[in-house]
């Protein structure tokens, strides 16, 4: 499919995981069972929270939101994913791909201004446990929530309407299973750089991810996407130190959802140090070369931090609960 520049995109082609027929099957079971599993468990995570009053707090408001946030982020994604496998086709509209782009940028940017607004409930309850009533009101709570929308909101927008000024020249195969924003913008054969100075800030504020590939070849860019990563970096680590020496030099911090909070702070550290430092130095040594053994080894150790920092938020939740 030949596209000129005054040609509108009429669709795109979404590769998906594998072209086996065999192997499609297999994945839609898998993927399947994971939505189901997702949108029950929020489900009953926002029923819990509702029914029981003694769940009325803070905490559990900012739980009960993230669990709605969670139910929709996979819900712009998975179905369609599902209905393309279970129909064979690999096709998704121009407006389908725009829109899937907004809700699904609107979603995740959310996720994260949500876990920023529990974070600081929990440094109120932490470091100002007689004034946390008072501070953490209803009022406060609501306004949180309404400024994290807010924000994602404005976030998602800019994205999605930038990406109505590109133009596209080549076929339009998207080697994902959505319309992922950092390859669709790489498909565009128009100018791109307000793009990926909006993603670049983006992935800083967001933390959001990236390839070897790099974000950009541009070499005037570089120094700008070395700094802001460093930054990035420099503040995770030195943070989460600091929330590990205040637990462990602290008695009263001695309880088990600061313990739980402890470990999740070094994962942390050590879920960045798989990525961020081999990122940096290909930057500075002008190098995107990651060696076979390399490879396997980022792999390894970046799906062992990121399982674990599910299962320590999962047990915290327990904990949580239990409390």
């Amino acid at each position: 499919m030949e596209l000129n520049n005054d040609t509108q995109i009429p669709e795109f082609v979404l590769l998906g995981f594998s072209g086996d027929p065999e192997l499609q099957l297999l994945i839609s079971g898998l993927f399947l069972s994971m939505y189901l599993i997702t949108v029950c468990g929020n489900l009953l995570l926002i029923l819990a929270v509702s029914s029981d009053s003694h769940l009325h707090t803070p905490m559990y408001f900012f739980l009960a939101t993230l669990s709605f946030v969670d139910i929709c982020l996979t819900s712009t994604t998975i179905p369609k994913m599902l209905w393309n496998i279970q129909t064979q086709s690999k096709v998704i509209t121009y407006d389908g791909c725009i829109t899937q782009i907004y809700f699904f940028l609107l979603f995740a940017g959310l996720d994260d201004f949500l876990l920023t607004g529990m974070a600081y409930d929990r440094f109120v309850a932490i470091c100002h446990p007689l004034h946390y009533t008072v501070i953490m009101n209803p009022q406060l709570c609501g306004l949180l929530v309404l400024v994290s929308w807010m924000m994602s909101a404005l976030h998602s927008l800019l994205e999605s309407l930038m990406m109505l000024q590109l133009t596209f020249c080549r076929q339009v195969e998207i080697s994902h299973f959505f319309c992922e924003i950092n390859q669709v913008v790489r498909l565009a054969c128009s100018d791109t750089f307000l793009n990926d100075m909006v993603m670049y800030f983006a992935a800083v504020l967001l933390a959001g991810e990236f390839i070897l590939l790099g974000f950009s070849e541009e070499s005037e860019l570089q120094p700008l996407v070395f700094g802001l990563f460093l930054s990035m970096y420099l503040i995770t680590v030195c943070g989460n130190l600091l929330l590990i020496l205040a637990v462990s030099s602290d008695s009263h911090l001695h309880t088990p959802m600061y313990f739980f909070l402890g470990n999740l702070s070094f994962l942390d550290i050590c879920f960045t140090s798989t990525t961020i430092p081999k990122m940096l130095w290909n930057i500075q040594t002008q190098s995107k070369v990651i060696t076979y053994d390399g490879c396997i080894t980022q792999i390894y150790f970046f799906l062992l931090f990121a399982g674990l920092d599910n299962f320590l938020l999962t047990v915290m939740a327990y904990d949580r609960f239990v409390a």
